[in-house]
């Protein structure tokens, strides 16, 4: 067996509507299906621009509020220019948890922490860059 490609990746939240707002309003990505699982978890699949790969998110409140360890996950986005998203993020009252760091390939990054904790990476890549 060979897998073809990766279809989506399930996050487990503990606020799905919290969650919702700050992917789609914060990082400008658009929720393209809401329902509800047999077993009563609430799920949201949000599509990422230029990207076939879905996120879910799943929120099943009987389980508890999610707790992520710090450094355990992220989500990486390509940004077209790292100053005018720090610049966005601050308008939004967004805190950059770490960076701006430049790495040696020359691609620009910074680290902002999404709801429950978890970190999202932006990074501006040079042309033909293609990891951080």
């Amino acid at each position: 067996m060979q897998v073809k490609k990766l279809l989506h990746t399930r996050m487990r939240v503990s606020d799905i509507d919290q969650t919702i707002h700050f992917y789609t309003d914060v990082l400008g990505l658009e929720v393209v299906e809401r329902k509800t699982s047999l077993r009563g978890s609430h799920l949201a699949f949000l599509k990422v621009p230029n990207s076939e790969e879905l996120i879910e998110l799943a929120s099943f409140p009987p389980s508890g509020p999610v707790k992520v360890q710090e450094d355990l996950v992220h989500l990486a986005f390509q940004v077209e220019n790292i100053d005018k998203t720090i610049a966005e993020l601050k308008t939004k009252g967004v805190a950059i948890t770490d960076g701006p760091t430049t790495t040696s390939s020359g691609s620009r990054f910074i680290f902002i922490d999404a709801p429950d904790g978890y970190e999202i990476e932006l990074i501006e890549r040079p042309p033909g860059v293609m990891l951080v």
